[in-house]
């Protein structure tokens, strides 16, 4: 699997069967700072975040996990949205930790896979729904972090803040739609790292969601391709900047 670097500097190749791979990778998506936000996505050219099973797994491959891998690997903490975790499953990561955001509690039949040495599982939740959450991760090693709500809401900048309080600086954000929206709504990101498959139709699941929102600027600072024609993007913004 080759990839090839489009900007900054075009030419560059990446061949992600070579025993440094996992070090070239790093180093392009390396953050410029400790304490960083980056939301990373995939999405069809149509914008739709599933494909055509309705989950991202058919809009993903080998490459976009292989990124996958190297951003969670550079993140102290991967923050995922319940409703993700309930219709995907997840994996705990080996060396980062995964933090669930519910507001309900339910985390469904919750597909969460714990295998081997992997890093600590974290539900972030308000304090009237932490009985749903140990009825439904009884099995798991799981650590409970009662935010405050707002009417059973959670708020961006607490489920940020709660996380920075247990020295998870790095966050890397993998969704689902309404999270990533209310994040970038909230100026709380950094970084969209963005995987575009090359695909069109199928279902629709918009990647931030429905809703308005404001517009917001954004830098390309880096762009890979495969031999596929899947692009890989990072997108830089200046948090709290919405409409510059």
């Amino acid at each position: 699997m080759i990839l090839r670097e489009l900007l900054p500097d075009a030419g560059t190749v990446v061949d992600l069967d070579a025993p440094d791979a996992s070090e070239q990778l790093a180093a392009l998506y390396a953050p410029p700072r400790s304490d960083w936000l980056r939301l990373n996505l995939v999405t069809s050219v149509g914008g739709s975040a599933v494909g055509a099973d309705s989950t991202s797994e058919s809009l993903t491959n080998p490459v976009d996990r292989a990124i996958l891998r190297t951003i969670r690997s550079i993140a102290d903490v991967v923050l995922v949205g319940a409703a993700s975790v309930r219709a995907e499953g997840y994996f705990v990561p080996r060396t980062s930790a995964l933090a669930i955001v519910t507001t309900s509690g339910n985390l469904g039949d919750q597909r969460i896979t714990v295998t081997g040495k992997r890093g600590a599982l974290l539900v972030l939740c308000p304090a009237s729904a932490t009985d749903a959450v140990l009825a439904s991760t009884a099995d798991l090693p799981v650590e409970i972090v009662v935010v405050r709500d707002h009417d059973g809401i959670l708020s961006p900048a607490d489920i940020v803040a709660a996380l920075h309080a247990r020295e998870f600086a790095s966050i890397a954000c993998e969704g689902g739609p309404r999270l990533a929206a209310q994040l970038l709504a909230a100026g709380l990101v950094d970084e969209v790292c963005l995987s575009t498959s090359p695909q069109l139709g199928g279902p629709v699941v918009p990647l931030f969601g429905t809703g308005e929102s404001e517009p917001q600027r954004l830098e390309l600072r880096q762009l890979l391709t495969d031999g596929e024609s899947g692009l890989y993007a990072r997108w830089a913004l200046a948090a709290g900047s919405a409409t510059q």
